[in-house]
């Protein structure tokens, strides 16, 4: 998807840079990132740096930066186009959790045409298009970074090292407290749950999964709406 973007609006001066956040690496993202076949940088952020420095807490996230290199939108939900939520089928004789998982997945909330179309304003019409932020501005809307986050940052990173290191059970404790800690971020938990052992439940080790998390705080509020 972002590929089609690239091919659009890359004549028109919009450099794309995709970076798949994953601990494990080429050996996880290669095969996603040749189907996509892109023709733009595609990076692979295996030690999570991109998500600490930008403050990005779930993907897709998109950050604009001008040519002069200044963000000019912090971290904000960014699809490319509109994923086929709504139409997602049950499959016959699905579980009573598969089924509960696709009709949370139905109510996921997204605005893939509002993003593109803000986009495509901002490469016509540079620092003068309304959607290009200030500097107070995009500090106003970036995440501030209280001592609970930055040693729950400081968990996740010892848990990835623990984990490349096979201390599995020292790993998964440090993730815990960074889950404990920052419990908005989804790319903590992401990461870890992918991380577990075949044989492993997330429910059991960590006390929650994807299904549980997004019932409590409801499926439309997992992606956030662009302020724009």
């Amino acid at each position: 998807m972002w590929q089609a973007l690239y091919q659009e609006l890359n004549p028109r001066g919009l450099q794309i840079v995709t970076v798949a956040l994953d601990t494990g690496g080429a050996e996880v993202a290669r095969p996603w990132i040749e189907a996509a076949k892109p023709e733009h940088p595609s990076l692979i952020d295996q030690a999570h740096l991109v998500d600490e420095l930008f403050g990005i807490v779930n993907v897709p996230s998109g950050v604009w930066i001008d040519e002069d290199g200044t963000i000019v939108r912090p971290p904000e939900t960014a699809h490319p186009a509109q994923p086929n939520y709504q139409n997602q089928q049950i499959p016959p004789g699905a579980s009573e959790r598969e089924v509960a998982q696709i009709s949370a997945v139905r109510k996921l909330r997204t605005d893939a045409e509002a993003y593109v179309a803000a986009l495509r304003e901002w490469v016509d019409r540079g620092s003068a298009s309304r959607f290009a932020l200030a500097p107070e501005d995009v500090l106003r809307r970036s995440r501030p970074r209280p001592a609970g986050e930055a040693q729950a940052a400081a968990h996740f990173e010892l848990g990835q090292h623990l984990h490349r290191m096979n201390r599995v059970d020292d790993a998964i404790h440090h993730f815990q407290e960074a889950y404990r800690l920052q419990p908005d971020n989804w790319t903590y938990k992401r990461q870890a749950w992918q991380l577990l052992e075949p044989g492993q439940n997330a429910m059991e080790v960590y006390g929650s999964d994807w299904l549980t998390d997004v019932q409590k705080i409801g499926a439309e509020n997992y992606y956030p709406p662009v302020d724009w």
